[in-house]
């Protein structure tokens, strides 16, 4: 078995439980691989420069091992920054939440003893995410992939936009907004909830058109099928550059460029515990539903 770690700045105290899960793993004669960012981190801080048998990858295009896992130490931002790494590869995330609220992380870093128990025993299941694709006139974009959302917006100052948007080139609506959200189930939660979307089941086969403080009270966030194409015109007159977003992830695009969004042909595929479900997950770390009545005795 192998495993890939990856993850962003930590604190001690996670620093502590990350080396005794790594030394679990290698008592476990698991391969362990780190990505160049997160090695650099744990070397900093925690691991002497004395293992010449340590292996790093900047990509997995350079490793031709087979990884089982990517162990992702983080929070939601760090895993939607592993997306970039695993890519097409169907490589199940596992997230461990060392931020705070840990959405899409569920795996508590208080289960860490125990986890490499249960990977060995496949005490979990695989979520496949569905990602946004997207094409912009003109533009070559890098990884056009997000598995929360892309959205427009103004690139500078305050001022409204106007955003044309049609569905599969039927014309929906232009919108006189601050920008606007096309979100997945797996984002609903995300930015497109600070917004007033719904929230969307991760299997629903839908996508999220979520105005972002639209200036006209009858606009309202809108739940179409994940088979549409999506065409988004930005129409101003005061700006000619403005800022696009995938997940975590920024570009400017002009205006007038069109922006194609569909449904990717690959997804992620996120790892769940058994002990974790969404409807869980929504109750505890979005308390959702919390109403003391449900608690009398």
């Amino acid at each position: 078995m192998i495993f890939l770690l990856h993850g962003k700045k930590f604190s001690k105290e996670v620093g502590e439980e990350i080396i005794k899960f790594i030394n679990a793993a290698t008592a476990e004669n698991i391969d362990v691989i780190y990505t160049d960012m997160f090695y650099k981190l744990l070397k900093k801080s925690l691991i002497k420069d004395n293992n010449k048998s340590v292996k790093t990858i900047s990509s997995l295009g350079k490793l031709r091992q087979k990884i089982d896992y990517l162990v992702c130490f983080g929070g939601d931002g760090t895993i939607l920054n592993a997306t970039t790494i695993v890519k097409k590869t169907n490589i199940p995330i596992v997230g461990i939440n060392t931020g705070r609220l840990g959405f899409l992380a569920t795996i508590s870093k208080y289960e860490l003893s125990s986890l490499i128990k249960k990977l060995k025993k496949k005490e979990y299941t695989v979520s496949a995410r569905a990602l946004l694709e997207m094409k912009v006139d003109n533009t070559k974009i890098k990884f056009p992939f997000a598995l929360n959302e892309i959205s427009v917006s103004s690139k500078e100052n305050t001022s409204m936009i106007k955003i044309k948007v049609l569905l599969n080139n039927e014309y929906l609506n232009t919108y006189w907004a601050d920008g606007l959200i096309i979100s997945t189930p797996t984002g609903s939660t995300g930015y497109s909830l600070s917004c007033g979307g719904p929230i969307v089941m991760p299997k629903s086969k839908n996508f999220i058109i979520t105005p972002i403080a639209p200036h006209n009270l009858n606009v309202r966030p809108l739940i179409v099928s994940d088979e549409h194409i999506i065409k988004i015109e930005i129409i101003n007159n005061t700006e000619n550059k403005f800022l696009l977003s995938m997940d975590s992830r920024n570009q400017y695009v002009n205006k007038n460029q069109s922006i194609t969004i569909k449904k990717a042909k690959f997804s992620i595929n996120l790892l769940e515990l058994k002990s974790t479900s969404y409807s869980k997950t929504l109750r505890e770390k979005l308390l959702w539903g919390l109403d003391t009545r449900n608690y009398e005795n």
